[in-house]
C-alpha cells in the first residue's frame, strides 16, 4: 500500500494502523510543494521509524509552480473571487506521484489522511481514479474511527517517535502558493484572526516604505521581476518575501465546502494574489472585449472545478486549451505598489496593447469621430426601444 505522508501524527500513526489491520506493507511518499517546517530527511527517517517498508521524499516545488500555479494564475483562479486554491493545487500533484509510486512498488491501494468533512477526501480519490481506475483507495482517519486521541493512544503505546504533547488548536495546510489556517478559536466566525495565526506575512502596517515591483509577463507568463528573468518557482517565493512583508495577500472568509459545509478559512497568499492582480490588469490591457468577457465565465468554472477536485476531468481540460488560447497577446510589464496590505496597479506597458491614447482621450489628439455616437446608440437600444413601446400599448 502506498500512503500520502505527511509526517504528522495522523499518517505517522496510519503507517501502523494500516499494517495492524490489513496486514499490507506500507510505503510512505513525503512531497515537498514548499510547506517549509521539518526536513524532509527527519520525515523520511520518521516513516521508516513507524513502520514503513519503504519511504519516497519527493521534491515537487518546481513542478508544482510550473503545472500547476502556472495554469491558476493563467486562469485568475480565485475561488468565490478570493481564494486562490492553495490546497486545491497540491492535491493533484501529490495524486499523481502516488499512483506513480503505486506503479513502481506493484501497489494495489493508496491511502490518504483526511477525514470525511473536507474537500481533500475528494480531491485525492477523484484524481486517483482519473489516473489509476483500478486503484483502491482508504482514508485510516475517516474510515476507521481514527480520532485524534485514539491517535495518540496507539503513537504512545507503540512507542511512535511523534510528539503527541503537541497541542496546535489550528489546522494548517500550506506550500509556497500559500497558507491555510482552520479550526481552533477561528471556529467562531465572530473571532478576529490574530496575529500569532500568521507566517506568510507582517502586519500590514509593519512595513513603514511602500514596495514597488515590476512583473513582466510573457504570453500569460511571469518570467521577471524588476526586469530580472527569474523561474516560476523563484518569482513565487519573492514575492511571497516582499508582498508578505508589506503585509499584503491575507484573507478571511467562510467558505463554500464540496460537502455542503460552510467552513471559516483564513489564508495567506502573497504572491498568489499579487500575481493574479498583476495578469487580471495585463488582459485588461491586450485582450479583446468579447473575448476578456467569456474568459471571465470560463475563469470562475476552472476555479470552481479544481476546487472541487476534478483537475483531470474532460471539462477541466478542454478550458485548459481555451484559456491557453487566450493568452498570446497576454505580454507585457504591471507595475505594483505593496504597503499597508494592499497590491495596487500603478502602471502598465506592453507592445500588444489595444488601449490606444489617440481613441481615449478627450484633449485635441483626439482622432475618435464622436458624430457616429448617435446612429450606433439607436441601433444598439432597437430592441429595447421595441419592447418599451409594446409594453406601454399593454399597460405595463
Amino acid at each position: 500500500m502506498v500512503l500520502a505522508y505527511s509526517g504528522g501524527l495522523d499518517t505517522s500513526v496510519a503507517i501502523g494502523w494500516i499494517a495492524e489491520s490489513t496486514g499490507a506493507e506500507v510505503i510512505a511518499v513525503a512531497a515537498d510543494v514548499g510547506q517549509g517546517g521539518e526536513d524532509m530527511d527527519i520525515i523520511k527517517k520518521r516513516a521508516l521509524e513507524c513502520g514503513a517498508v519503504e519511504a519516497e521524499v519527493l521534491d515537487l516545488k518546481d513542478e508544482f509552480a510550473e503545472d500547476f500555479c502556472l495554469p491558476a494564475l493563467r486562469a485568475n483562479a480565485l475561488y468565490m473571487d478570493r481564494y486562490p486554491l492553495v490546497s486545491a493545487l497540491s492535491r493533484p500533484l501529490i495524486s499523481k506521484h502516488l499512483v506513480e509510486a503505486a506503479e513502481r512498488y506493484d501497489a494495489e491501494i493508496v491511502a490518504h489522511g483526511c477525514t470525511g468533512k473536507g474537500n481533500d477526501q475528494v480531491r485525492f480519490e477523484v484524481s486517483i481514479a482519473a489516473l489509476a481506475p483500478h486503484l483502491r483507495v482508504i482514508a485510516p482517519v475517516r474510515d476507521s474511527d481514527m480520532t485524534r486521541d485514539k491517535a495518540i493512544a496507539f503513537a504512545e503505546a507503540n512507542g511512535l517517535p511523534i510528539d503527541v504533547n503537541k497541542r496546535s488548536p489550528f489546522s494548517i495546510d500550506q506550500n509556497v502558493w500559500g497558507r491555510a489556517i482552520e479550526t481552533g478559536f477561528l471556529e467562531d466566525i465572530w473571532n478576529a484572526p490574530t496575529e500569532e495565526i500568521f507566517s506568510y506575512t507582517s502586519a500590514p502596517n509593519a512595513q513603514a516604505e511602500p514596495d514597488e515591483v515590476v512583473i513582466t509577463f510573457e504570453k500569460g507568463v511571469p518570467v521577471a521581476l524588476d526586469g530580472q528573468k527569474m523561474s516560476m518557482l523563484r518569482i513565487i517565493e519573492e514575492l511571497n518575501r516582499r508582498a508578505g512583508a508589506a503585509g499584503v495577500g491575507r484573507i478571511d472568509m467562510v467558505e463554500d465546502r464540496l460537502v455542503g459545509i460552510k467552513s471559516r478559512e483564513v489564508y495567506e497568499a502573497p504572491a498568489a494574489l499579487v500575481l493574479i492582480a498583476a495578469h487580471m490588469e495585463l488582459e485588461n490591457v491586450t485582450t479583446e472585449r468579447e473575448l476578456a468577457r467569456f474568459k471571465r465565465g470560463v475563469d470562475q468554472r476552472w476555479s470552481e472545478l479544481v476546487y472541487d477536485g476534478l483537475w483531470f476531468s474532460p471539462l477541466k481540460s478542454s478550458l485548459d486549451s481555451f484559456v491557453d488560447s487566450t493568452q498570446d497577446a497576454v505580454s507585457g510589464e504591471i507595475r505594483v505598489r505593496l504597503h499597508t496590505g494592499q497590491a495596487v496597479i500603478t502602471g502598465r506597458k506592453s507592445s500588444e496593447s489595444l488601449y490606444r491614447y489617440d481613441l481615449a482621450t478627450y484633449d485635441s489628439e483626439d482622432v475618435y469621430d464622436q458624430s457616429k455616437a448617435k446612429g450606433f446608440i439607436d441601433i444598439f437600444g432597437m430592441t429595447t426601444r421595441l419592447a418599451a413601446e409594446r409594453d406601454r400599448r399593454r399597460g405595463k
